[in-house]
């Protein structure tokens, strides 16, 4: 005897958690599966909420207190003596958020009707869902609608397998104890540079090293060559060019050999990236097609090959983003009840919280030139804007992409306090096809750090105020 569900959703995060909600509040019966929790209750969030994006936030968020409380207090008047940092009171502040969150999630969950399974799934070959618990029994579930929220694990490196000791990944990296001399990260991208920020501010000495001649080649050049020199300033030592060629623990630290050098941490994080996970998730005889990175195949709308199973989030093809796999969900929900949902793929923002923060949506410049768009660029220094001036963060700019003949926006790109925030605006202007001029001419409120996207569009026209009008190109 089998349980029976409009839709099942297999894993618990953004993705998959978003999917589950949308489809209880759109009147379906719903079940989410998840595998990670103690005792018969499951651990809903995911990576991202459990040992990912939040717990991160959190320590960014308090380790910057800690940076700013030595470093930046006197500039204010402000006269501290004695500091001193409690590592431990920071971890739990961290454990206590994710807790609080998790705890959202599954208030969420009985809002909306939606039940929740522990246990580990197998899809048999009719598409039906076997649920194993920890001891072994079986839960056998069907659905009309299956969604595949499994998420991605951390890339390990042949050379460097972790052991969750001295060659850890990232997850980690978030509950160490104690604060490491030295720490060496392979990888640079928004997970090292960000874990990277976290224990440099608490005094660790940091090594960043990446494969790569550029430091996010994601991202636009301009961007990229200012947060290697701020970065750099920081204290963060990032080396380029870096091709690791082993690493092996030598009694208590760890040793790494790249370009005929070679360098000892009491710390090896493994950054270099995440892959799509679904191990044992499928039976064998499911032709379910990949793609060539091992994801699951699936079209614009999430649909697999298999009728009635739809994919989402880090298991399936695009960056993996937690707001990628939660719009992801949403779809498929509506979808799934006939609603007719899609999404806008070329304007996911990217966002790295290091401190500048930095953000970017649409084409670089680079992209422009080989897409052969006649294009113009300008940028705004946050140097010369009012309120980044008053809370002392004048560091980086904005910068904006517009097609010349039509002056739509093409893509936004920013390094600065609040990047993140700030991002969304221009979303909403490319989404909504304000010209670079039309949004200039919008009143934004005085002083804001968002007037330096204003002064951005409206020097693209020649009408910028608070800056010389000769475009500031690269």
């Amino acid at each position: 005897m089998s349980d029976h569900y409009d839709v099942a959703v297999i894993g618990s995060g953004p993705g998959g958690y978003s999917a589950a909600i949308r489809s209880g509040q759109l009147g379906k019966s719903v079940i989410c599966i998840e595998k990670c929790g103690e005792d018969q209750t499951p651990i809903l969030g995911g990576t991202c909420l459990n040992v990912g994006c939040i717990p991160s936030k959190a320590l960014l968020d308090s380790s910057y207190e800690y940076h700013k409380a030595i470093n930046q207090s006197s500039d204010h008047g402000i006269k501290i003596n004695d500091i001193s940092l409690d590592l431990s009171q920071m971890l739990t502040r961290k454990e206590k958020v994710v807790d609080d969150l998790t705890k959202g999630v599954s208030g969420l969950f009985k809002l909306n009707k939606v039940k929740s399974l522990k246990g580990f799934a197998k899809i048999k070959k009719d598409l039906s869902i076997e649920v194993t618990d920890e001891e072994g029994s079986l839960n056998l579930i069907t659905a009309d609608n299956i969604v595949l929220a499994t998420g991605s694990k951390p890339a390990e490196l042949d050379f460097s397998p972790t052991d969750q000791k001295s060659i850890i990944t990232s997850k980690e990296a978030l509950s160490l104890k104690q604060i490491p001399s030295q720490i060496i990260i392979i990888g640079s991208g928004a997970i090292g540079l960000e874990i990277g920020s976290i224990w440099s501010r608490l005094g660790s000495k940091v090594i960043l090293l990446e494969e790569l001649e550029q430091l996010l080649p994601q991202a636009d050049r301009q961007v990229s060559t200012s947060a290697m020199k701020i970065f750099k300033n920081q204290g963060l030592d990032i080396r380029l060019g870096a091709k690791i060629e082993s690493a092996e623990k030598k009694e208590e630290k760890v040793l790494i050999r790249f370009r005929e050098e070679s360098l000892e941490a009491d710390k090896l994080i493994v950054a270099a990236g995440r892959v799509s996970y679904f191990e044992d998730l499928l039976d064998e005889g499911i032709d379910l097609e990949l793609d060539s990175n091992g994801s699951i195949n699936v079209n614009q709308f999430c649909e697999t090959n298999l009728k009635g199973l739809y994919a989402i989030g880090d298991v399936v093809r695009g960056p993996k983003l937690a707001h990628k796999a939660s719009e992801e969900g949403i779809m498929v929900a509506e979808n799934i009840a006939g609603l007719n949902s899609s999404l806008d793929y070329e304007l996911i923002p990217f966002v790295i919280y290091t401190h500048p923060e930095i953000a970017w949506v649409g084409k670089s410049e680079d992209q422009a030139k080989k897409m052969g768009i006649d294009y113009e660029s300008a940028s705004f220094p946050f140097s010369l804007n009012g309120r980044s001036l008053a809370n002392k963060e004048e560091q980086g700019f904005v910068k904006m992409i517009v097609d010349k003949k039509k002056d739509a926006i093409l893509g936004v790109h920013i390094i600065g306090s609040n990047a993140s925030e700030l991002i969304q605006q221009a979303i909403i202007a490319i989404k909504t096809e304000l010209s670079a001029e039309k949004l200039g001419s919008l009143i934004f409120s005085h002083p804001t750090q968002s007037e330096a996207i204003k002064e951005t569009a409206s020097l693209i026209n020649s009408k910028a105020i608070h800056i010389s009008n000769r475009k500031r190109k690269k």
